[in-house]
């Protein structure tokens, strides 16, 4: 036997016990109640994101200002997360410049190495113009990206006969694995090759972070720096008589 009920009119959020009846029956949804503890507890809830929200973009210094204000224990706790964040950001870039390595360097410094951290290898020669550019690209790439590490190696070391038309070389690892190769710097117009030139081909394959990217001493915005090598209409001259 089913019962039909005639709901027509009615104020569904009326206390009735008419409703009642309904709501049990499930004609009506369950009447939702909103208590001033309800209302207190979401208003603190609320509070202590913004809290949260305002104290996570402080630095220590900053952190260090607001002892007399805020609660000591929440003020350690912030402290000590930026303290740990600062270590992690250290161990991370913990490379910045280029190295030279020999043969029996290569499979503890390159290969076992890059299962931990993006590495670039330079064959070079040092009586070749091409590897004296690159090996300044380098260590200034180094510079700016310290999580990455950077080295080099006599092209006829790492491996034999290797040939000097070859050079400069660029073999990229990452995740115990080669994961690129640039081969002389026809591609970008040899000795009118940049900087930017050699880090936009690393950013392409990941080897290199831009969210970690740091300013080279003395150096304004890349911009800046790219007026830097245009200055001469877009030739590069270097000293080559000096090692890099």
């Amino acid at each position: 036997m089913s019962v039909t009920y005639d709901v027509r009119g009615m104020n569904p959020e009326e206390d009735t016990e008419w409703n009642d009846i309904l709501r049990k029956h499930g004609i009506l949804p369950q009447q939702i109640k909103i208590t001033q503890n309800d209302i207190y507890d979401s208003a603190v809830a609320k509070a202590q994101e913004e809290e949260s929200e305002r104290l996570e973009g402080l630095d220590l210094d900053e952190l260090a200002e607001l002892e007399d204000e805020e609660d000591d224990q929440v003020l350690a706790h912030y402290r000590q997360q930026r303290l740990a964040e600062i270590k992690a950001q250290a161990d991370k870039e913990r490379f910045g410049e280029l190295t030279y390595i020999s043969e029996p360097d290569y499979k503890r410094e390159v290969t076992e190495a890059s299962k931990d951290s993006w590495i670039v290898v330079h064959l070079f020669r040092d009586s070749i113009p091409e590897c004296k550019l690159m090996n300044r690209f380098l260590g200034e790439l180094a510079q700016q990206y310290r999580a990455t590490k950077f080295v080099k190696i006599i092209s006829v070391e790492c491996i034999h006969n290797y040939p000097d038309a070859n050079l400069p070389t660029l073999l990229v690892y990452g995740n115990g694995d080669m994961r690129g190769q640039l081969v002389r710097l026809d591609k970008f117009g040899g000795m009118r090759t940049k900087r930017k030139d050699v880090e936009d081909y690393l950013k392409g394959l990941g080897a290199i972070d831009p969210a970690l990217k740091r300013a080279l001493p003395g150096e304004g915005t890349e911009d800046d720096s790219e007026d830097d090598d245009d200055s001469n209409g877009g030739r590069m001259y270097f000293d080559l008589s000096k090692g890099i």
